[in-house]
């Protein structure tokens, strides 16, 4: 099922998240809890109802599963986000790869592809990744 018609900027962060947490083929209690915790908390989701989150997880994973299903989700998020919440689109998806404590090579490398595909900044990337380390530290 290809996504032909336009998603919200609410919807396509709700992607990037998606996209991280079903990088590494586990989507793992941690980042879908995550996952609800960003959607319940930011300001940026104040309109959007938390009933539709998990129709969307799944729109996403469907779109995943196709053919060049990767390249689909990331062209959707980069052309439907503003400028302005590029940065809040990566910051999310970071906070979900690290979410259950781990960070493996898949989520690394989709962030990357991530970050290019908005564009992000190197350096812009490095603090929110820093960030997003020192908010989910534990003991």
């Amino acid at each position: 099922m290809s996504q032909s018609s336009p998603i919200s900027p609410e919807i396509a962060l709700i992607y990037a998240m998606v996209l991280i947490s079903a990088s590494d083929s586990k989507m793992s209690d941690e980042e879908l809890i995550g996952i609800g915790n960003i959607v319940k908390s930011l300001p940026v989701f104040k309109g959007f109802d938390n009933n539709n989150l998990v129709p969307v997880a799944q729109s996403c994973a469907e779109i995943l599963a196709e053919e060049e299903g990767l390249r689909t989700v990331l062209k959707l998020i980069a052309e439907t986000l503003p400028e302005g919440l590029r940065e809040t689109a990566y910051a999310v998806a970071v906070d979900v790869a690290v979410a259950d404590g781990q960070l493996r090579q898949e989520e690394l490398r989709v962030l990357e592809l991530l970050r290019h595909e908005l564009p992000v900044d190197r350096l812009e990337a490095a603090a929110i990744e820093r960030g997003a380390k020192a908010r989910h530290a534990t003991l």
